[in-house]
């Protein structure tokens, strides 16, 4: 038998929630959303029409009120049993005996919650914090036989029991460990600018099979929401066959045929060379084909995107309206990866979005705290799309804009179909061109092409065989007669 979280995302992990009539430990520094966790769980388990009990040693009942309050919760119907202030429960005469205070001191604090516990019948209980029951115990032999103790009389009354533990207690013993059915730790990231990253972690969980490792949470008006890590093979189906064509036939034909479905294609280049407007192209085509298209913005405003596409005499508002174009813009000061990858899962799965565009790449790697997560991140998600029959398309700018160029991180092994941009000079005048570096689904063309974008559309010349070193960044002129546009604005 389970008893649910009320945790958006962590049901999900723990493979249906937490097992009934156990002890767990939430554990994690001041701050990090322990409070919360409890409170959702003891109102998840009003909902189930269970009888609760909040047990606080450290918050007092208007605190723990604010919190409530401050997420839109009632909590009038979880009994809470403060000992906050603790001297003044405990009998004053306690201190005139030959046991150790100690002793004596958890002896009546147990009492006290026992017989609280008999008052309530709760099926539900929060401990909070276990720290202050380390304290008063403070030997870790006498804390154990405590906490053995009261685990056994709560196991005998079949609750379901979270500990709090906030960490603060210096060479911390692991007691807790050995004796919780389960262990789960909450933290959070600080970086040097943007907010803090907060993640989840089940350290333990005895006879359950949880997804493991870092989730990341957040902390929203309204509670908990955790993002389970993604695992594509979890999500798999058959792929979907065929191409995303552009539109453009000498693009299609460069491409052999256009973007094949359930790949993911990169599109690099520096800044400016056009990446976001080929891009824009293909969305335009699915969207033509009554395909949904989830276009997010790393690096550019909606609104620009709105004024750089009318430019082209595009005009992004009634594919909006119409909800076949979802155009979001992502800080990534205040992202955080598992939260993206989640609302890919919800669009794909839910909404049945069959194109999904990183616009750039760039901003996403400024999101991760390291490249290593960045390259795992991206694995997962781009073989989940990939197996949902999904195109997805991505563009990272490249440092520079001449000459030798870098890019912030080599993510084109991850790509199925690579296609890059690059400006060159001829006669005075600044041209960007065009080529497939490389395609897995299937041949391309080798060629360079000239390309270019005006209110017309887009126009893709012949292949430039007068020049070499365009890919370098620094072209010559090797022929009498160029295969050129006529004009760049034609």
């Amino acid at each position: 038998m389970r008893c649910s979280t009320g945790i958006d995302g962590l049901d999900n992990i723990l493979g249906g929630g937490l097992p009934c009539y156990s002890l767990y430990s939430i554990q994690g520094a001041p701050g990090s959303g322990k409070t919360t966790f409890a409170l959702q769980f003891l109102l998840e388990g009003i909902k189930d029409k269970q009888k609760t009990l909040y047990i606080t040693f450290s918050e007092t009942k208007k605190e723990l009120a604010r919190v409530a309050h401050s997420h839109g919760w009632n909590i009038n119907d979880v009994s809470i049993m403060d000992l906050s202030s603790l001297e003044e429960q405990l009998n004053p005469d306690s201190q005139n005996t030959l046991f150790h205070p100690s002793e004596v001191e958890l002896n009546q604090v147990f009492t006290l919650i026992l017989n609280k516990i008999d008052e309530v019948s709760p099926q539900r209980i929060v401990f909070d914090s276990v720290s202050e029951m380390r304290l008063l115990a403070e030997t870790p032999l006498r804390y154990r036989r405590q906490i053995l103790s009261l685990k056994q009389a709560l196991a005998d009354r079949d609750i379901t029991v979270l500990f709090l533990d906030d960490l603060t207690i210096a060479n911390q013993d692991l007691q807790i460990h050995s004796i919780a059915h389960g262990v789960i730790h909450l933290s959070q990231v600080e970086h040097e600018f943007g907010a803090e990253k907060r993640k989840m972690k089940v350290i333990k969980l005895r006879g359950v099979d949880f997804i493991g490792g870092q989730h990341d949470m957040e902390i929203q008006t309204g509670g908990i929401k955790v993002f389970p890590r993604m695992i594509s093979g979890q999500h798999s189906k058959e792929s979907a066959v065929g191409f995303l064509e552009s539109g453009n036939k000498e693009l299609d034909q460069m491409l052999g045929g256009g973007l094949d479905r359930g790949t993911a294609s990169l599109f690099i280049g520096p800044a400016g060379t056009g990446k976001s407007n080929l891009i824009m192209r293909y969305a335009l085509s699915a969207i033509s084909k009554s395909e949904k298209v989830a276009y997010f913005c790393f690096d550019e405003t909606i609104a620009n995107l709105k004024k750089r596409c009318l430019g082209l005499n595009i005009d992004l508002d009634e594919p909006i309206e119409s909800g076949f174009l979802r155009v979001q813009k992502v800080d990534p000061a205040e992202l955080a990866p598992g939260a993206f990858a989640h609302l890919i899962l919800e669009l794909v799965t839910k909404e049945d979005f069959k194109m999904v565009v990183i616009d750039s790449l760039n901003g996403y790697i400024q999101s991760m705290p390291q490249e290593n997560y960045l390259t795992l991140q991206l694995h997962e998600l781009l073989a989940y799309l990939n197996n949902q029959g999904v195109v997805t398309v991505m563009s990272v700018a490249q440092q520079g804009m001449i000459g030798v160029m870098t890019s912030p991180v080599d993510l084109t092994y991850l790509a199925d179909t690579v296609l890059l941009t690059r400006y060159f000079e001829s006669s005075g005048s600044v041209r960007k061109a065009i080529s497939v570096i490389k395609k897995r689904t299937g041949p391309h063309e080798t060629t360079i092409r000239e390309f270019s974008f005006n209110e017309n559309g887009l126009t893709v010349g012949p292949e430039l065989k007068g020049f070499e070193g365009i890919l370098t960044g620094v072209p010559r002129y090797t022929a009498s007669e160029g295969n050129l546009l006529i004009n760049n604005n034609d």
